[in-house]
């Protein structure tokens, strides 16, 4: 069992509007990234909502996950990551972390995996040229931890800084840092990340 988390609760204040609506590839952001997650090899997708979460909501409606709601979500990104880690199966043997604005492909994300398993680490991370990326991927004996996290320490930064010396980084390319915050940012991943 792979769980997942994508977390789509923030304000998107750079953007201006919800990036989980954001079109990608003719479908709202949100939407692609479950869709690749799933066909990437994850058995269920948890995805946290906050701002605008009824608007979202009524876009994902024929989408195989489940939905849960951080009514705090603007305390910051760690109350979303408690939320849904508490969500995930209590058997997944791995939980894969990713925002809502990190779109990325199901062959990234099968690749991450297939280089967790082999690599028996506790985290695995995306990275391209020695640069951490996303996705990353904890062990589910990490679930714990992931349920303590604060924005105060750190959150889940602080989780793979606990483990550096199980953490393992695949490269897998310029898409690992892709990270949409603003239209221009927006505007330079449609033209520059590979289509599914």
């Amino acid at each position: 069992m792979i769980s997942s988390v994508l977390l789509s609760a923030g304000m998107s204040t750079r953007m201006g509007e919800p990036k989980a609506l954001l079109d990608w590839e003719g479908q709202p952001l949100v939407a692609y990234q479950v869709e690749q997650l799933l066909q990437g090899g994850v058995d269920e997708v948890i995805v946290v909502l906050g701002h605008k979460a009824d608007e979202i909501q009524r876009q994902m409606r024929r989408l195989r996950c489940r939905v849960l709601l951080n009514a705090l979500h603007q305390r910051g990104k760690a109350g979303s990551l408690r939320i849904g880690a508490k969500g995930v199966n209590r058997d997944a043997e791995a939980i894969v972390i990713l925002s809502v604005d990190q779109p990325r492909q199901a062959d990234l994300v099968r690749a991450l995996i297939e280089a967790h398993r082999a690599g028996e680490m506790l985290i695995t991370r995306a990275a391209h040229e020695g640069r951490g990326g996303h996705p990353i991927i904890v062990d589910g004996s990490l679930r714990s931890e992931l349920l303590t996290v604060a924005d105060e320490t750190g959150g889940l930064k602080a989780v793979v800084r606990a483990h550096a010396d199980q953490t393992q980084m695949v490269e897998l390319g310029p898409g690992a840092l892709v990270d949409i915050n603003t239209p221009e940012e927006l505007q330079a991943a449609r033209a520059t990340t590979p289509r599914a």
